[in-house]
């Protein structure tokens, strides 16, 4: 299990918590994950809901969220601290300028193509920046336009494969295209990015996501380029999630089948667990009265079935009935309900088993 180098800084366990919103990854499962040597991630998402005010407005409260969260994982842990904001957010710069200022660890950010990220930090600021992608092309972008505009290139990049759990950065027809799948983008990816590394002698970590659920995914990936690997999923079903014992039931129950495709109101495609709430969806049956927080910059409430926020806010709490739970391809696979100790000891012994079993092979 080799460290993760992002921008310079080691992390001993090169496993990335996915960000995971409306408050299923906040400071509790960030801590849980930093403390065993990975990188804990705190999604962005919603925190005016999670943290409501009745003295601020949405937007605010999402500010003061943010602030608590980030300082009740830096009093709780040495390890690193993320935050994941997605470039669709209303007020994306805020966020950003918050997570900086309060020196989290670094900023995860997708959802978009955050071209102007750099632009945030100061002279002091000690965030790393890492965009998250879903091609080599989208990378270059990146890659091109910070060096250009800001003389600075991403401290890792990750990217995103079509079996991830949440909004998808794929065109439906895509999703079981095996061109796209995430091994053909993490080659694709990592061919980019060494163009930059050779160029500026600067090492960028490419670390992948989407469907790594097992020691021996990460095995497998890493074998063709990765670095690292960012995981969501896997760690909805611990104990030290912050969702609701019914959210991390919807994993447990599901069944393969139960893990479908959905055309989400912020205009991409999404992965959930099937149920009730989205089937009244799919029947036509629900239908927002009025946008009450303008979140997402490309929601649009005159055809929006329900408001997103709202729906994943309230599977966060436990309500079934009002929402849903976004999930990766393998949520099936969910068994029992762990600690997060317990995940990153079996995701070390299933890596350390298919090393042996590489060797061996090698030898034989």
């Amino acid at each position: 299990m080799r460290e993760l180098k992002i921008g310079g800084i080691a992390i001993p366990v090169p496993i990335v918590q996915g960000g995971m919103g409306v408050g299923i990854s906040l400071s509790g499962l960030a801590v849980a994950v930093a403390n065993e040597g990975g990188v804990g991630v705190i999604s962005a998402a919603g925190l005016g809901l999670v943290h409501r005010n009745p003295a601020l407005d949405f937007i605010q409260a999402n500010i003061e969220g943010l602030k608590m969260e980030i300082r009740s994982a830096k009093e709780r842990t040495k390890g690193m601290i993320g935050v994941n904001i997605m470039v669709a957010m209303s007020n994306f710069a805020e966020l950003v300028k918050t997570a900086i200022s309060e020196k989290a660890d670094v900023i995860f950010s997708g959802a978009g193509l955050p071209l102007d990220l750099p632009k945030f930090l100061k002279a002091d600021s000690v965030t790393k920046l890492v965009p998250i992608v879903s091609s080599g092309r989208a990378a270059k972008i990146i890659c091109e336009k910070w060096k250009s505009l800001y003389n600075y290139l991403p401290d890792a990049i990750v990217v995103e494969g079509p079996k991830a759990g949440g909004h998808l950065g794929f065109k439906n027809n895509q999703l079981e295209d095996t061109h796209f799948a995430l091994e053909e983008l993490v080659t694709d990816v990592v061919r980019e990015v060494a163009v930059y590394e050779e160029k500026y002698n600067q090492h960028i970590s490419v670390i992948a996501a989407g469907g790594i659920y097992t020691g021996d995914d990460i095995f497998k990936i890493m074998q063709y380029g990765a670095s690292g690997v960012q995981m969501g999923t896997r760690f909805v079903t611990t104990q030290e999630c912050d969702a609701s014992l019914k959210f991390k039931e919807s994993y447990i129950n599901a069944k393969q089948g139960d893990i479908e495709i959905i055309q989400s109101p912020v205009g991409m495609p999404g992965r959930a667990v099937r149920n009730d709430f989205l089937d009244k969806v799919r029947n036509g049956l629900k239908k927002p009265l009025k946008c009450p927080f303008h979140c997402i910059k490309t929601c649009d409430v005159t055809k929006s079935p329900y408001c997103i926020i709202t729906a994943l806010f309230n599977a966060y709490k436990g309500n079934m009935k009002g929402g849903y739970a976004f999930a990766g391809a393998n949520a099936y696979l969910s068994e029992k309900i762990s600690t997060v100790k317990e995940v990153f000891s079996e995701l070390k012994s299933g890596l350390h088993e298919s090393v042996k079993a590489f060797e061996e092979k090698l030898k034989s």
